[in-house]
């Protein structure tokens, strides 16, 4: 009951003092999963962040999920998940009754434009960190340099390219690799 209790209050206070959504909670979520906590380890992590984005549903939920399920099952994934919605749900539901009012306070928009700021920072301090992490063999380096590429020229060239589809592409690279690797270790030289 310890364990549980402390995921519900754990991802609580990530979804409590993280803005940005999903992508910015995913440094504090490593800092205190990985790093304090220790409840999963780096390379788990980057599991859960890929399989977390390539499921339905927010990333940040898909991670909070993982995490309570490996700690204590399948309550530990309810304590952990209702742990990381039910504060913004809450604040949500708050500014909704003053939504009108709170946008005209001067401070509160300047806040929110220095929050765009340091959410768009978490992001990158996010992926820098997921970069650093793999593997530096030439597949993850290609893929990596590939979908980079692809989505720079995307956004420059304003054209309309789900992310879906460049997640599949790579998904489907990644499966090609591992399938003529295996073909070629069970063909007899």
């Amino acid at each position: 009951m310890k364990l549980l209790f402390e995921l519900f209050l754990t991802f609580s206070k990530i979804g409590l003092f993280t803005f940005g959504g999903g992508y910015a909670m995913i440094p504090l979520i490593e800092n205190v999963c990985v790093t304090g906590k220790e409840w999963i380890t780096h390379e788990e992590m980057m599991d859960i962040t890929v399989i977390a984005e390539s499921t339905p549903g927010p990333i940040a939920i898909n991670c909070a999920t993982y995490v309570g399920l490996k700690k204590k099952g399948f309550w530990g994934a309810v304590a952990a998940t209702l742990g990381v919605i039910l504060p913004s749900f809450l604040i949500i539901l708050l500014i909704s009754f003053f939504l009108d009012r709170f946008l005209e306070i001067k401070w509160v928009a300047s806040a929110f434009k220095g929050i765009k700021i340091a959410v768009g920072i978490l992001i990158l301090d996010a992926a820098i960190k997921m970069v650093a992490k793999i593997k530096k063999e030439p597949f993850p380096i290609v893929i990596l340099s590939v979908s980079f590429a692809c989505m720079m020229l995307v956004n420059i060239f304003a054209l309309r390219i789900s992310t879906i589809v460049l997640m599949l592409a790579a998904a489907l690279t990644g499966l090609s690799v591992y399938l003529i690797k295996r073909h070629n270790k069970e063909v007899p030289e």
